[in-house]
């Protein structure tokens, strides 16, 4: 998935989207530096997890088909997906049916992340490499893009990679550890079938689930 060709990055997101029917936030850019990060596990079509890194007034985004792993010697696919607001790192909701995305998101996890190297350069070379300070995930991480498809795929294809730190470890599977949201305590069906539509970060008082500890 590439983003539309357009001075603003946030167009392919809202033409993707009918906000008169989606609880998703509309299409707003912030004019701010800042570094936060969050990771939405998204039941869609197939169930993957919503990597996104604040940057430029926007969240950078990845589709994590199986999660982040802790295990340095597990090269994750994540494809990235077009740019999405800020404020989308504080939804978590149902997205109906027949919609783009249609499925139950959670925040899986939340946080703030720091650029090891300049990040444009990163991510304009292909090869992003950065520290997560999250309630469940912590430690060195790169994002290290994959050569383009030799059939003409669209596709921007890149692998998500633990560097060995101390949070590492040899078949650390975080994903298969923690199945509830780090911001309402809520599993994947309890958020499909909750009364609530949608979960906002100006929430107070929401149940967060322990953190995880790996040495």
């Amino acid at each position: 998935m590439t983003r539309a060709r357009s001075d603003d990055p946030l167009a392919t997101y809202k033409a993707k989207r009918d906000f008169g029917k989606t609880p998703e936030p509309g299409p707003k850019r912030v004019r701010k530096t800042g570094n936060s990060f969050v990771i939405q596990k998204h039941a869609a079509r197939r169930t993957h997890f919503d990597f996104r890194l604040e940057h430029d007034g926007v969240l950078k985004s990845w589709a994590v088909t199986k999660g982040p792993s802790l295990d340095p010697s597990q090269k994750r696919l994540a494809v990235q997906t077009e740019d999405h607001p800020l404020e989308y790192g504080g939804f978590e909701g149902v997205i109906p049916k027949g919609e783009y995305g249609g499925g139950p998101v959670m925040i899986w996890d939340e946080g703030t992340w720091e650029p090891l190297d300049d990040p444009d350069e990163g991510l304009a070379k292909g090869d992003l490499k950065f520290r997560l300070h999250g309630k469940r995930l912590h430690g060195d991480y790169v994002l290290v893009r994959m050569k383009k498809d030799r059939r003409g795929g669209k596709r921007e294809n890149w692998l998500l990679i633990k560097k060995r730190d101390a949070y590492a470890g040899d078949g650390a599977e975080p994903t298969e550890d923690y199945d509830t949201s780090v911001r309402s305590g809520r599993t994947m069906d309890e958020i499909a079938t909750g009364a609530d539509s949608a979960v906002w970060s100006s929430r107070a008082a929401q149940k967060k689930t322990p953190a995880a500890q790996h040495t």
